[in-house]
């Protein structure tokens, strides 16, 4: 079975210019865990996930300076560069190995720059669970 078949089409971003607090509204409307940061060209520049915003979150102890950390942080100073890509041409196992070995949960799915999909560890456990693999 290729990416292809597996993967999410429809791909949610979030600028690399928007704030934290504005991601977390994203993450949240988009019910999911990570997605891609965008340049303002539309180019995929690195990964947001909860545990990024988490992270910075957790650089404060006070609520007040907490609220104003996320109000206040782009995107692109605590989100993650470099995300792994996968073709959808490359086999659902390949895909598999390389979020086991890149400890990551998502693998953006890429021809050439392009980004026209993702693939996710539910959307493999979830082929599995009902039999699609």
């Amino acid at each position: 079975m290729t990416v292809a078949e597996l993967m999410q089409r429809n791909v949610r971003t979030v600028s690399a210019e928007a704030t934290a607090a504005e991601a977390i509204v994203a993450l949240v409307d988009g019910h999911v865990s990570g997605m891609p940061v965008v340049d303002r060209w539309g180019k995929v520049i690195g990964v947001l996930s909860t545990t990024d915003v988490l992270a910075a979150e957790a650089e404060t102890d006070d609520p007040t300076a907490r609220r104003t950390v996320l109000e206040d942080t782009l995107v692109r100073d605590i989100m993650t560069p470099r995300p792994f890509t996968v073709r959808p041409d490359e086999q659902v196992c390949e895909a598999a190995r390389h979020m086991l070995y890149g400890e990551v949960h998502r693998l953006f799915v890429a021809e050439g720059d392009k980004l026209v999909g993702i693939i996710s560890t539910t959307d493999i456990v979830r082929a599995v669970a009902t039999g699609r693999m």
